[in-house]
């Protein structure tokens, strides 16, 4: 008790000194990518720690835990720098001074005992005119340890993961493996023993496989095992094992972690790590198209010949990703500074990632769709009224992910697999399954959902000087709109996007 209490203690003093800029959120965007690979930082009074990386776990965005670790050894004594790992003598928390986001970053700082400074930045990435990077569903986490002091330190770097990342309840088995890879990076591998093709648990992937990588660098070590005993080899010996646990067990058995370790030797100036954390799901969703259900396939595979190919791929774009998210950045903060100030630039900034995070590019390179998950409500598959307030951001970057987004809606709907005369609410009632509604019993919500529709196909064309794809939907617009003109003076009895507040009529 006298060690947890001292370790609280030393903790709310490191709390005490960090700065947030420009704002600091009620929940802060880790690894922030797809439906799935969406992993944040609890920072708000509703379970968070007021924005501390040390000291609270990563969770998905339902708040299950998805924990992630950091720690940093120095001359001989260890820190905590990332996630609530049990406090153990002689583990002490390094001083969290600043946090900043931008849209595609996140980035903290620490002052490590007043002899080295660590920047730990997550980077996801955003190409709205790259399909093929798009479609990566994989984040960078790059900590860069530089001297504080002056003087030269032994600094042994530690980050793991743990199989929570790999399903909605902890009492499914994971399975996993170490490798590498030909591009030169090392690599846990981690997946649900037994995989459900579509299916989610708590709104978690079922299937896929996760990884977890860095370079397989001559100073690298790894392990996986119990987090305890992993934890624990880091902090007595500032390397692991190079062993793996073959013992595939429940995730809540004994808690296997996923481990690296780097020498980065003696730090007189800076030195850096980057790691990247990925799914690889080669079937993404189902989707009743045209000629009835189909399986559609993650757009990625459509690029890349394995899940190692594609690793491989992410992890050498690093430099272009920072290009990149630099210059994705700038233009957002500049365009929103121009037309709201510095407040836009807050708001804006911290939904960019947020709102991509929703949708996933599938397909091939002859047919790519955009599929968006209804999240934090019902989980529907492409929920008309929710995309009517993500698609500005879409006729922003990219108004053709607008168009990607609406294709499956219009596909279903004009193949006459819906039989109501207004636009149906959604396309599926649970993500990834966009199988539908046959039966036409979706949420009745046809005001709401004939206006967005009408709204939106018009805001792509204009955007994108794409008059055909009128003429193209024509016939069922016509429908809707002649719906509306019926309908919407007096409505009937039926909710709106804001179905929480209860009927209209």
């Amino acid at each position: 008790m006298q060690t947890l209490l001292a370790f609280l203690f030393c903790f709310v003093l490191a709390a005490a000194q960090s700065t947030f800029s420009p704002a600091r959120p009620p929940s802060i965007p880790l690894a922030v990518k797809s439906p799935y690979l969406t992993t944040w930082l609890n920072a708000g009074s509703d379970g968070g720690n007021g924005g501390y990386l040390a000291g609270e776990w990563a969770s998905f965005w339902t708040s299950k835990i998805t924990a992630w670790s950091g720690m940093i050894r120095v001359d001989g004594t260890t820190y905590i720098w990332m996630g609530a790992p049990l406090p153990q003598a002689g583990l002490a928390t390094a001083s969290q001074t600043a946090f900043t986001y931008t849209s595609t970053r996140s980035t903290f700082t620490f002052d490590v005992d007043g002899k080295v400074t660590l920047n730990a930045t997550f980077l996801s990435p955003l190409y709205p005119n790259d399909q093929m990077r798009q479609s990566l569903l994989f984040s960078y986490l790059d900590v860069a340890v530089e001297s504080a002091d002056g003087a030269s330190h032994d600094v042994q770097l530690y980050t793991d993961i743990s199989a929570e990342w790999i399903s909605g309840s902890n009492d499914n088995i994971a399975q996993w493996t170490y490798g590498t890879t030909g591009g030169g990076n090392a690599y846990h591998q981690l997946f649900r023993q037994t995989q459900e093709l579509f299916s989610q648990v708590s709104d978690q992937a079922e299937w896929g496989n996760w990884y977890y990588s860095t370079s397989n660098a001559q100073d690298m070590t790894y392990q996986s095992g119990q987090d305890a005993v992993v934890r624990g080899q880091f902090q007595g010996q500032g390397s692991l094992a190079n062993t793996q646990d073959t013992n595939y067990r429940a995730i809540s058995d004994d808690w296997p972690v996923f481990a690296f370790a780097n020498d980065l030797g003696t730090v007189t100036g800076s030195a850096s790590t980057l790691y990247t954390i990925g799914l690889c799901q080669e079937e993404a969703i189902q989707f009743d198209g045209a000629s009835g259900i189909v399986s559609v396939p993650s757009l990625w595979t459509a690029y890349y010949g394995s899940d190692t190919d594609a690793l491989d791929f992410f992890y050498g774009d690093y430099g272009n990703a920072v290009a990149s998210a630099n210059s994705f950045d700038a233009q957002v903060a500049s365009d929103a500074s121009a037309s709201g100030g510095d407040d836009l630039v807050t708001v804006t900034s911290l939904a960019a990632r947020q709102a991509f995070a929703g949708t996933q590019l599938t397909g091939t390179t002859s047919k790519q769709y955009l599929f968006m998950k209804e999240i934090s409500s019902d989980g529907n598959a492409q929920t008309v009224d929710v995309i009517f307030p993500l698609h500005p951001i879409l006729l922003y970057t990219n108004p053709t992910l607008l168009k990607l987004l609406l294709d499956p809606l219009f596909e279903n709907q004009e193949s006459g697999q819906y039989p109501n005369t207004y636009s149906m609410h959604d396309l599926g009632s649970s993500y990834p399954n966009a199988t539908g509604h046959p039966q036409g019993n979706d949420e009745y919500m046809p005001l709401e959902e004939c206006g967005d529709m009408l709204i939106m196909t018009l805001a792509y064309a204009q955007r994108a000087r794409d008059t055909a794809y009128l003429t193209q939907h024509y016939k069922i617009l016509n429908q809707w709109a002649g719906y509306l003109v019926q309908e919407a003076l007096i409505p009937a009895n039926q909710v709106s996007t804001d179905d929480f507040a209860g009927a209209l009529a």
